[in-house]
């Protein structure tokens, strides 16, 4: 006759494993989510910082900006950013603007990542506007411009590890997904379309502060 304590030994080491494993699974499925926002909200890996609205404080330091763009394997559009460079001033509010286009005879749907280098200019790199991670349809022949509205926290002034560095590059790439026909432009600008967000304050031209 089976020991009751034995019995009840192994359930309970039974259950155990069981949750273990089920946790393990969350865990697994859960890990890219709260990576990204653990990155969003610290800068960790280069992951820029996003804000609501333009900073108020202008610092003392210019830094040049350095602008790329890549396409994933398989991805069949062209896509550059406006300049190569920018010269900015920390805690100005800048522009820039990435243009995106599609060459083929179908509707190609994008969608891109974002991160600057070196790895820690990422908490000190601030966008108030962008179209990362926005779902980008472009018809056939189509093409867009798409603005980047950011500042350079002046808090890096006091970094000691930034007191050498004076350049950063802000990278986007852009890759394929599926095609959604009630998904809209979100976030892109065409050439002949106003300011995208009233709400926002006015964009800078490249090269020119903000008057703050």
């Amino acid at each position: 006759m089976a020991n009751p304590d034995l019995q009840r030994r192994n359930r309970n080491l039974m259950m155990w494993l069981t949750g273990l494993v089920a946790g393990m699974i969350g865990l697994a499925f859960a890990s890219v989510p709260l990576y990204d926002l653990f990155c969003r909200a610290t800068g960790f890996g280069g992951t820029p910082m996003r804000a609501a609205e333009a900073s108020n404080a202008v610092g003392s330091r210019d830094m040049i900006v350095t602008f790329n763009g890549d396409l994933a394997a398989g991805m069949p559009w062209h896509f550059r950013p406006s300049q190569n460079k920018m010269t900015v001033r920390t805690g100005m509010t800048y522009t820039a603007t990435y243009v995106a286009s599609n060459p083929t005879d179908t509707v190609i749907t994008g969608s891109s990542t974002f991160n600057v280098s070196p790895d820690v200019f990422g908490q000190y790199f601030v966008k108030v506007q962008c179209f990362c991670f926005e779902r980008q349809v472009l018809q056939p022949g189509e093409k867009v411009e798409m603005p980047v509205v950011f500042y350079l926290d002046p808090e890096l002034e006091q970094d000691p590890y930034l007191g050498k560095l004076r350049d950063v590059t802000l990278s986007y790439t852009f890759f394929q997904v599926e095609n959604d026909p009630e998904t809209v432009n979100s976030g892109a600008v065409g050439p002949d379309l106003a300011s995208p967000n009233p709400a926002l304050p006015a964009p800078v031209e490249a090269g020119q502060s903000d008057g703050s």
